[in-house]
């Protein structure tokens, strides 16, 4: 029942993802970023301080390297959100499964141990083919940059995947984890804020305004309930279930934004998740404590 757990971050995940498109239509992309991070900062802040634990880390350098990585898929995702279908955009960030598995086949074939890797090696090509079929729909409403730069959160996202392992394995708790990446964030959102500035409020729609707390209450609590699955539930069935996250998204896509998806880019979809769940099957034999989503 732990594993459920995933299924709910999914779902605050994919809702967070209807704030991110509606408010784009007023707030800039580093704007966004800001505001996720300062909400997550303040809620975890709360969070830790009633739990009594320290935000002093013997890590600092790889929370450092963590937040740079997850800055990085974060705003590529949510460029991806602005520009895409809902559901196309989920499921290229989702990719990020894939995208540890080729990391695996790649690492053993650089140190020659490629044998055995084959079955892995076929999950890869599976879900490039998805993304293959998904973009293509995509070039004829000039959306192919959108749909690259969705592919290239799924990899910051894996490679995230690997910083949070690594923090894990040293000890640091899950939440001042999430602390000092909502902080990256806000650092980041600020930095890049200050070469455009902040959109005159005058100029802001009422909707994307009142999507600017929940945003960032959404994301913090789909981190929070996607730790308390891996924690809690087995590895194996709590990654699979975080695809759950691809049908909330899919559903908000057709009914809220009525998007237009055509059947090959369904079929890719269906054909990235296929390849995703077994990429994580394959690959729990070399990491088998690989983390969730960063978002």
């Amino acid at each position: 029942m732990q594993a459920l757990w995933m299924v709910l971050a999914s779902f605050f995940f994919a809702s967070m993802a209807v704030g991110i498109k509606l408010a784009s239509a007023s707030f800039g992309l580093p704007e966004l970023v800001f505001y996720r991070g300062v909400v997550s900062v303040v809620f975890m802040a709360l969070v830790l301080r009633a739990r009594g634990t320290p935000l002093a880390t013997p890590v600092p350098w790889m929370h450092a390297w963590r937040a740079a990585i997850g800055v990085f898929s974060l705003a590529t995702w949510f460029y991806a959100i602005a520009h895409l279908p809902l559901a196309t955009a989920m499921t290229l960030n989702y990719m990020s499964g894939v995208w540890v598995a080729a990391f695996v086949v790649g690492g053993a074939m650089l140190y020659g141990k490629s044998t055995g890797q084959g079955a892995l090696m076929a999950t890869v090509l599976a879900g490039f083919a998805g993304v293959v079929m998904m973009l293509r729909p995509t070039l004829d409403q000039n959306q192919l940059f959108a749909g690259l730069v969705g592919l290239l959160s799924g990899l910051g996202a894996a490679m995230a995947y690997l910083q949070v392992t690594a923090l894990g394995k040293a000890g640091e708790p899950e939440g001042r984890t999430v602390f000092y990446f909502s902080v990256g964030t806000t650092l980041a959102g600020l930095l890049a804020v200050s070469w455009d500035g902040f959109t005159p409020w005058q100029s802001v729609s009422w909707q994307a305004a009142a999507w600017l707390i929940p945003i960032g209450v959404l994301a913090t609590l789909g981190q929070w309930s996607m730790t308390r699955a891996y924690s809690r539930g087995p590895t194996l069935l709590v990654a699979n279930l975080q695809y759950a996250g691809i049908v909330f998204a899919s559903g908000y896509s057709l009914l809220l934004f009525e998007d237009q998806i055509p059947l090959i880019g369904w079929a890719g979809m269906a054909l990235i998740v296929a390849s995703g769940m077994a990429a994580t099957v394959l690959r729990t034999k070399v990491l088998p404590n690989t983390p969730a989503e960063d978002h």
